[in-house]
């Protein structure tokens, strides 16, 4: 072996051992989150929504808000709201005078739904330590995320997760078709007073509307 050739090797090997060291925290650092969602009763979240896509002059933000207890939710975004109460979903939109009962797909794996928002990482992709930014004095990490599967439509996930909490600040997605999604956290509160029948649909508080039931 020349000693260049040598080198190029020692190189090489140098470069997969600090990969391997970057898998691993990244691994450790989502697995504090991990740890950490899963320590609390129930979550609340106000978040914004950003839509972009550059080619189709599309750019779009909106604003919403969810509650989540185990793999219960109750989401309102963009004038719609969904209730999940762990067998069926209730999406009710006022606008239409409407509901539609469905039950969840569990077979779709790449369905981030509330209740997958914040573990959704755990299984189905290859991730990495990325970037670290400063954002108004909070060290944010992120987590480049890439799926495994050749059949998925998104190109990569970035996480951006606080250091000092363990909190999910943003997910960024960026599809195979150039369109970027952003969801940025900006109210994270835990542990909240719930109604016992924050996760139900009443069925009399919607006289007029149409339901769909398409189960």
């Amino acid at each position: 072996m020349t000693k260049k050739c040598f080198q190029m090797a020692i190189l090489l090997l140098l470069s997969f051992g600090t990969i391997q060291a970057q898998d691993k925290k990244a691994k450790d650092l989502l697995d504090q989150v991990t740890t950490k969602i899963k320590s609390y009763n129930n979550i609340v979240i106000d978040f914004k929504y950003t839509l972009n896509n550059a080619k189709e002059n599309i750019n779009q933000d909106s604003k919403g808000n969810v509650t989540m207890k185990g793999n219960q939710y109750l989401l309102n975004f963009m004038g719609v709201t969904k209730i999940f109460d762990g067998q069926k979903t209730y999406t009710i939109v006022p606008e239409d005078e409407e509901v539609t009962i469905s039950k969840v797909n569990e077979k779709d794996d790449n369905a981030i739904t509330p209740s997958k928002m914040l573990t959704f990482f755990n299984s189905g992709y290859k991730f990495n330590m990325d970037i670290v930014q400063n954002v108004k004095g909070r060290k944010i990490q992120y987590i480049k995320l890439t799926p495994t599967s050749t059949k998925d439509q998104r190109k990569e996930i970035l996480l951006g997760i606080d250091v000092q909490t363990k909190h999910i600040y943003n997910l960024i997605e960026t599809g195979k078709n150039g369109t970027k999604t952003t969801l940025t956290v900006n109210s994270f509160k835990t542990n909240q007073p719930l109604s016992k029948n924050q996760f139900t649909f009443v069925a009399s508080k919607y006289p007029k509307y149409y339901i769909n039931k398409l189960d």
